[in-house]
């Protein structure tokens, strides 16, 4: 058996025909259940859900707590069976993708973590300057042309949320998502489930990659505006300091941002005064993820501060 873990907030809409699709998976032989985990919605999510008990083999659970990750950790505690398939609210699966996943976890024994497919659903038809861009961290979602087989060292960060699976015995032994990254509001680093993969691939676990195992990722019309794909380079940028912040710093601050910062923002110059609009789109994306790293190290700093004037005397 085998337990698909999401958590959810205020897309009651969205959500209804998320679990539409999921009424159409192929269960595996083992069968399969559905926990989801309501992180304090003020909308209508708690109906939808209901609407869906008689149809799925769905336990859904209320977290209060903010933040995607928390709410995670709260399902964990409800998980059953030997593998769990984490995703999200906004993700249409393909009717065998249990199916696959299941395939894949039980041929290849050696590996712990797998991640499936991920093509993007669009709500509306993109706008070209959305081919300028890097796709996969603006809205999650994976190369088609990555092949079938194991992700040695850091490329096991291409699993990602909305499609993975990992064995249930290193939960069951406490590993837990980190708070402290991911969804919480507007305002966060990105990388919450990329933490989780590279934590858990230190610790010597190994990731596969499952092409046939495939969903959409929703692709909302408001996520193709320029500028919400912008504050997204700040986002992942945050998300890159606290993934990697072994790097050298200075008041603060990582070293190398005082020589790149300048550099991309003499490069988003060169591109508007030579009317290029597909570099200067590039560049901007890279200025705010430099933008990110420094923010995020400003916050660790400060947190590291507040840690420290917290101890009390003489510890």
């Amino acid at each position: 058996m085998l337990t698909v873990l999401m958590a959810t907030r205020n897309r009651a809409g969205l959500l209804r025909d998320v679990l539409g699709a999921f009424c159409q998976l192929q269960s595996p032989d083992s069968g399969w259940k559905l926990v989801v985990v309501d992180n304090g919605s003020t909308d209508d999510t708690q109906q939808v859900l209901a609407s869906f008990q008689r149809r799925l083999p769905m336990q859904s659970a209320f977290e209060p707590k903010l933040g995607k990750n928390a709410a995670l950790n709260a399902g964990l505690e409800l998980i059953e069976g030997d593998l769990i398939v984490f995703t999200d609210d906004d993700v249409f699966p393909r009717p065998d993708w249990l199916v696959q996943l299941r395939l894949a976890a039980d041929s290849q024994t050696e590996y712990s973590m797998f991640g499936g497919a991920i093509f993007p659903r669009w709500e509306v038809p993109p706008p070209p300057w959305v081919n300028w861009l890097e796709l996969g961290p603006i809205f999650t979602i994976t190369d088609p042309a990555l092949k079938e087989g194991p992700l040695p060292g850091l490329l096991v960060t291409l699993i990602q949320g909305p499609n993975m699976a990992i064995r249930a015995n290193i939960f069951e032994e406490g590993a837990r998502l980190s708070t402290s990254i991911g969804p919480s509001g507007p305002d966060y680093p990105m990388g919450g489930e990329t933490e989780l993969v590279l934590r858990l691939g230190k610790q010597g676990l190994k990731g596969w990659h499952v092409p046939h195992a495939v969903v959409g990722h929703f692709v909302r019309k408001e996520q193709l505006k320029e500028a919400w794909v912008l504050q997204r380079g700040i986002r992942w940028g945050r998300g890159c300091h606290r993934l990697y912040p072994n790097v050298k710093l200075w008041m603060g601050i990582p070293r190398h941002l005082f020589r790149d910062i300048p550099k991309e923002a003499f490069a988003s110059l060169v591109a508007r005064i030579t009317f290029r609009e597909d570099a200067l789109l590039r560049s901007r994306w890279r200025f705010n993820i430099l933008r990110g790293k420094a923010i995020e190290a400003r916050n660790i700093s400060r947190e590291n501060t507040q840690a420290k004037s917290s101890q009390a005397p003489g510890q």
